[in-house]
């Protein structure tokens, strides 16, 4: 049997790549076509995606693919979650979609809890309270009274948007409906938050498994790039689900990281777990791959630093490795910062905001940038034990090592910060997990890997792990017992 070639376009909230992959038995080798710059922008006071300019660079991945002559068997798109675009009753595009980080939904979670309480909706859901979820952006639009939702007919996730866009064809991936807080994963779309929106439930498309072939390329497209004879596949469209199907992992006592911009922690489950624990822990079960559950949280992540590079830049633009390597070379346990605090969510200062936040918490600042990369990965670290405490809590078996994916398992003092923090292994890699399960998942859809398993197999042959041992125990307790204090003392009362 020959190798198969697939397409994955991983689209994240600060760039997006075209990933080729080559399968050939069970090893998959992977080159990046095309990788472009991505970011929300303001427009008319609010923050948009520009989803024009993204399906045109998808669209260039697909000419440079054709050029080289390649010919691939599928593609899919994987993205971010809860965000969606509309259209209206002749399928165009109803304005710029809003990005999650827009300040419309200030305390729309709080205004929606007065139409349908907090234990209901979780109960409906088992979906984390956070205000970007797509159930509160649209009670902010139906709030506001907005034009767009007036005259819109169909929802589609960003995923679905660009693969509508390419294709013509409309659904939604189960990994990515799951994001929304408005699906029941008992029985789907729940006409009960529906009704409390007042907004029709037919706005929502059919709702396929990850790994459901949902059209060939728009002949419009085809004409485009030069590319044709490729299926358009629903993978784990949200990014998330893709990199932990990529997971390396065997057996079931771990847990895992998908590390970026956000840090997603949780273990994978058979079922949803949801209970008091579960709500009371702020806990999110969205799908994943065959059937499965990630039970998980979304923590800030490397958002702080991000941000941090950001507002230095106008002195001067760190590269990442050099941030790195002036964290490790800082003071350890100086001052923490809870990285959900809400203040971090979109400041226009994120240095200032952990500045404000130390001296709110009656800490001396970070003052070097050093200093600060030390805090924020830290702080990162001692979030990671306190949400594996609480995963502990809901998991039926021993969580014995970590699994850490995504683009964090470049930062390696993170990765050791978060051994030494837990007390447990880490195992790092692959970096590119999510185009890698995209990747996977296509294969799976077409007959050349049968199940998640096999997904796994093949990430741990074709990829490298790294591992890290914990050290430093007691001064670690230490420094968590101080950070359980400054958590609460920054809570929201």
């Amino acid at each position: 049997m020959g190798a198969h070639t697939l397409l994955a376009f991983d689209l994240g909230a600060a760039s997006g790549r075209a990933i080729l992959g080559t399968l050939d038995g069970r090893r998959l080798a992977i080159r990046e076509l095309h990788r472009f710059p991505n970011a929300m922008v303001r427009v008319a006071g609010h923050l948009h995606w520009n989803i024009v300019q993204l399906v045109e660079e998808v669209k260039q991945g697909l000419r440079k693919c054709a050029a080289e002559g390649l010919a691939p068997e599928s593609v899919a798109v994987d993205t971010w979650g809860v965000d969606f675009g509309l259209l209206d009753s002749h399928g165009e595009l109803v304005g710029l979609p809003y990005g999650y980080r827009d300040e419309r939904t200030d305390g729309a979670m709080e205004q929606f809890f007065e139409r349908v309480p907090r234990r209901r909706i979780y109960e409906l859901t088992g979906i984390q309270f956070m205000q970007i979820n797509t159930l509160f952006q649209l009670f902010a639009m139906v709030r506001d009274g907005s034009p767009a939702l007036k005259i819109a007919s169909d929802l589609l996730f960003m995923p679905d948007l660009v693969s509508y866009l390419l294709t013509g064809a409309r659904k939604t991936d189960f990994t990515i409906a799951t994001t929304s807080q408005l699906y029941n994963p008992r029985r789907g779309w729940e006409p009960e938050l529906f009704d409390a929106l007042g907004v029709p439930l037919d706005l929502m498309q059919e709702v396929v498994d990850p790994g459901t072939p949902i059209g060939n390329l728009a002949e419009e497209v085809c004409r485009e790039t030069g590319l044709r004879g490729a299926q358009v596949i629903a993978t784990a469209s949200h990014d998330t689900a893709s990199a932990v199907a990529a997971t390396p992992a065997e057996g079931d006592d771990w847990a895992y990281i998908s590390s970026g911009t956000w840090s997603l922690m949780g273990i994978e489950s058979a079922e949803p777990v949801i209970n008091d624990a579960a709500l009371n822990g702020n806990f999110t079960n969205e799908g994943g791959v065959g059937g499965t559950f990630r039970v998980l949280k979304n923590i800030m992540g490397l958002w702080l630093l991000q941000q941090c590079r950001r507002c230095w830049a106008s002195e001067r633009l760190y590269g990442y490795e050099e941030l790195v390597q002036m964290g490790s070379e800082a003071k350890p346990f100086g001052p923490l910062v809870d990285p959900d605090d809400r203040r971090f969510l979109n400041p226009p200062d994120m240095a200032e905001a952990i500045r404000a936040f130390c001296l709110d918490t009656r800490q001396r600042p970070p003052a070097a940038p050093g200093e600060f990369v030390r805090t924020i990965l830290e702080s990162l670290a001692l979030k990671y034990r306190f949400v594996l405490e609480q995963l502990r809590s809901l998991c039926p078996r021993p969580l014995t090592r970590i699994h850490v994916i995504g683009g964090g398992v470049q930062n390696e003092l993170l990765c050791q910060l978060t051994a030494d923090a837990t007390g447990l292994p880490v195992l790092a890699g692959p970096a590119e997990a999510t185009a890698i399960g995209n990747l996977l998942v296509q294969a799976m859809a077409l007959g050349h890997l049968s199940s998640p398993a096999e997904i796994r197999e093949t990430v741990r042959e074709s990829f490298p792990v790294k591992r890290y041992e914990p050290a430093r125990g007691a001064e670690w307790d230490a420094a968590y017992a101080r950070f359980l204090d400054i958590q609460e003392a920054a809570a929201p009362e």
